[in-house]
């Protein structure tokens, strides 16, 4: 018990640290994975690409197939946690 709250802890505090931590699963270390299928290459993006498509999910003014579960995963992010994700992934 005591590792699992343990290694919960140290995920926790990185993302916090990393915001781009929690999207790894889905779109990949570099945002070089096809989230679920859907999605496009992330790391393919601007910066500016990023940032917009992050602040349209999470206002519910973009998306696709995964609007729904994207707005969910960006819903307490920053505008600072939205620029440190576009200045470590995008072009």
């Amino acid at each position: 018990m005591k590792k699992i709250l343990l290694f919960t802890s140290i995920v926790a505090c990185a993302a916090f640290a990393n915001p781009y931590a929690k999207c790894v699963a889905c779109h990949g270390a570099n945002g070089e994975k096809v989230a679920l299928g859907k999605s496009k290459i992330i790391k393919d993006m601007t910066k500016a690409e990023i940032v917009s498509a992050l602040n349209g999910y999470k206002d519910g003014s973009y998306g696709g197939a995964m609007k729904g579960l994207m707005k969910g995963q960006v819903a307490s992010l920053s505008d600072t946690d939205i620029e440190a994700i576009a200045n470590q992934i995008g072009k």
